[in-house]
């Protein structure tokens, strides 16, 4: 591959793309920056002008990936429309979507072992995904009495575990797992039980 990098100007995003790529096919410890800097056409040399290293690499693809993880549950909650449920469901749905469009970017997230608090850009990105099914949680619960009523961040994490566990074991393919029902089923259930359990949704709903 030829020294492409240079001449497109962006080298720096270059580099994301190929480390993304290279995660997919060989996991965030499966690679090398030297290895990142062929995948991209340029010298290893190059990469340095950039990135210390592979881990500040593999943040960068972190932060960008829960930029967009945080736009696209913002775009599925609509500001709660049509409903507080439906908004609520949709954001569910919205972490199925990301972990199958975005495979390089979510294990960048969720299992690269990069602390959210590396940096104060990705914190910020991490904490407004995060923001987005919070604030789901505490309109969908309005109703519920105060004494009963989980905490938003205890709420919004059950759901985030719930989704994050459905999309580990069924919805990425993970060797030896194979699932008897679709995750968006597995998923929209589980959350239909949970809610169920707090009153927010009737039995026969």
């Amino acid at each position: 591959m030829g020294k492409q990098g240079y001449h497109h100007g962006n080298l720096r995003q270059a580099l994301v793309d190929a480390s993304l790529r290279l995660i997919e096919e060989k996991g965030p410890t499966g690679f090398t920056l030297s290895e990142a800097a062929r995948e991209a056409g340029v010298t290893p040399a190059a990469v340095y002008r950039h990135f210390e290293g592979r881990e500040d690499l593999i943040a960068e693809a972190a932060l960008q990936g829960y930029e967009i993880f945080a736009d696209l549950l913002d775009y599925a909650y609509d500001d709660g429309k049509p409903s507080a449920l439906a908004a609520f469901e949709r954001t569910g749905r919205a972490y199925l979507a990301f972990a199958r469009k975005y495979p390089g970017h979510y294990v960048a997230m969720f299992e690269s072992g990069i602390s959210i608090q590396r940096t104060a850009a990705l914190a910020k990105a991490a904490n407004r995904a995060l923001g987005v099914l919070q604030h789901a949680a505490e309109k969908l619960s309005e109703h519920i009495p105060a004494e009963r009523r989980p905490p938003p961040q205890m709420f919004s994490a059950h759901i985030w575990a719930l989704s994050h566990g459905v999309v580990e074991l069924f919805a990425r393919g993970s060797p030896g797992t194979k699932s008897p029902f679709p995750p968006e089923d597995l998923l929209e259930s589980g959350i239909g039980v949970y809610l169920r359990g707090l009153g927010l949704v009737p039995p026969d709903a």
